[in-house]
């Protein structure tokens, strides 16, 4: 493909992702429920403005009470200002956000009453996984209901998964708890960012037995990703990006190892 004919798929696969919207049925248009659901955005810039002390508690409230396999809670959520934040880390809150949320798998605290998994660490792990991305998308939701916008976070400015171990020194955190992303809060400078792209129904759903992905159609999925990265960060690409997550994922992943784990090989 010469660089002309690159230009010209960059900018159509550009135009499909602009076109993307999501697909309401025309019964439902009106409910507000889903139309937060369907119309929340990862905003990555924000205002100065702060965030009201009751709102910000309804949206921890809406964390706490996230459902959970058996009820366990697996979760904690380390809560920061602007000022904590910067105490903590040395540096404002990403994208300058309001408020943030370090959401954590915690098995550590019901092991205190309950060993529910003895033999069985990676399920132990996983269930712990599970019900605190629960927690965060509730947390998520509420914000957006009440008109307070925020982005979830793995890695920049060293505030999610991939940097487990080093959250995990900063904020002291026992052995069974593992920090999985920062959720940040606060009030969208400009408008919405337009919906990233989504694979359609075909590729998602199945009945009964799995259906194989059509490589043409994610294909088409992946040069969107690439466009609205580029369109979105004009001083990056999305391959750059890729390469900061792989040049980081070894050290994460033997870290992960030893916080799941414990050094004990349970293979």
């Amino acid at each position: 493909m010469t660089r002309k004919q690159g230009m010209i798929a960059g900018i159509g696969s550009l135009v499909r992702l602009l076109r993307g919207r999501p697909r309401i049925p025309s019964s439902l248009v009106d409910n507000p429920l889903l139309q937060v659901i369907l119309n929340r955005r990862s905003v990555r810039s924000f205002t100065a403005r702060p965030i009201p002390e009751d709102v910000f508690a309804a949206i921890l409230e809406a964390g706490r009470l996230a459902p959970s396999t058996v009820n366990l809670q697996t979760w904690a959520f380390a809560v920061f200002d602007a000022e904590m934040w910067r105490q903590t880390f040395g540096q404002s809150i990403p994208f300058r956000g309001s408020r943030a949320v370090i959401v954590v798998a915690d098995t550590y605290r019901d092991r205190q009453v309950l060993d529910a998994f003895p033999h069985s660490p990676l399920v132990e792990h996983t269930v712990a996984v599970m019900n605190a991305s629960l927690a965060a998308m509730n947390m998520n939701v509420a914000a957006e209901a009440l008109g307070v916008s925020s982005v979830m976070l793995s890695e920049t400015g060293r505030s999610g998964l991939l940097d487990a171990k080093y959250l995990k020194d900063k904020l002291g955190l026992p052995e069974s708890t593992v920090p999985l992303m920062t959720i940040v809060f606060g009030y969208a400078r400009g408008p919405y960012p337009p919906m990233p792209p989504k694979l359609p129904e075909e590729q998602i759903f199945f009945e009964g037995q799995y259906r194989p992905p059509d490589q043409e159609t994610m294909k088409d999925w992946l040069s969107q990703m690439v466009a609205g990265y580029k369109a979105s960060h004009l001083r990056s690409s999305f391959e750059s990006q890729l390469k900061v997550y792989q040049n980081k994922i070894g050290q994460a992943e033997a870290d992960l190892h030893e916080m799941i784990f414990h050094g004990k090989d349970r293979s």
